[in-house]
């Protein structure tokens, strides 16, 4: 790619919340978007299905066997080394993406969404946050929290888009859109208190960008059914929109302060994940 990082060119949320970053801060958050990214593309790919396994075979070997001929895995294992991120985390992240290249994908039960939300972006999170210099584990699993709600809302916003690929990660009914939004909405709310642990100088990004991320599960919801929500389209947040939410970050802001509630009474609804992965071992 150009000197433009994928996050400028792909994430727009992202993008927006990351103004509010020290400018080092997000270029180590760049590295990390760019290495999801080239693993994703592989994955969405419009070509065979074999063409695609055979090609992200060939970059999750060059990681593992750390090929740094290749800037985006030489890049990506010096901020693994300087932020002390496990190697499990981005295996758990390539195991997910890699489940989806098959002919049709389909997940059959809570268990299987929360998972593969969890591989997919609960482990960016887990990543970002230790990019973030976060440390408590308890904040850390709130991080994973804020992964798996954004995942469940990207879910929900693109299930008409995602059936076209045969990907059905929930049915295509307005019923089960909208519990996965309130769904979402659970793992938001528990991801809020942890924020304190983040530095200062970090905090109002992470509560713009996800802010901005809940505002599209918020307007699924105005949708009211299904005949609505496939009329609209994707739905996303316009720059008016993100503008307004960025203010009542603000608040938010503010909010952090005035809680009593601390970040360790919190508890983490990872009872289906940790049946699978140890969560333990990642933080």
């Amino acid at each position: 790619m150009s000197d433009k990082s994928y996050l400028s060119v792909y994430a727009k949320s992202f993008s927006w919340a990351g103004f509010f970053l020290p400018r080092k801060t997000l270029k180590k958050c760049s590295v990390l978007y760019d290495f999801c990214r080239v693993a994703d593309n592989i994955a969405d790919d419009k070509d065979e299905i074999e063409v695609k396994e055979k090609k992200f075979a060939e970059f999750e070997n060059d990681f593992n066997q750390k090929k740094f001929d290749n800037l985006i895995i030489k890049n990506m294992w010096g901020i693994m080394e300087e932020f002390n991120i496990s190697i499990k985390i981005v295996q758990d992240l390539l195991a997910g993406i890699k489940s989806d290249i098959k002919e049709r994908v389909e997940l059959n039960s809570k268990k299987d969404l929360l998972i593969y939300s969890y591989r997919v972006a609960g482990t960016v999170g887990l990543m970002m946050a230790k990019i973030l210099n976060v440390t408590k584990k308890n904040s850390l699993k709130s991080a994973i929290d804020l992964g798996i709600a954004m995942q469940l809302t990207n879910i929900s916003r693109d299930v008409l888009e995602d059936s076209k690929n045969n990907r059905f990660y929930i049915e295509e009914n307005f019923e089960k859109i909208s519990s996965t939004i309130n769904l979402a909405n659970r793992y938001y709310q528990d991801s809020f208190y942890a924020i304190k642990s983040i530095p200062i100088s970090f905090r109002f990004s992470i509560l713009v960008a996800r802010r901005v991320y809940r505002k599209i599960g918020y307007k699924i919801l105005k949708k009211k059914n299904l005949e609505n929500y496939q009329r609209s389209g994707k739905i996303y947040v316009s720059n008016i929109e993100k503008v307004l939410e960025t203010f009542l970050s603000i608040f938010d802001l503010i909010g952090l302060y005035l809680i009593n509630k601390n970040e360790d009474q919190i508890q983490h609804d990872h009872i289906l994940i940790n049946e699978e992965i140890n969560l333990n071992e990642r933080i």
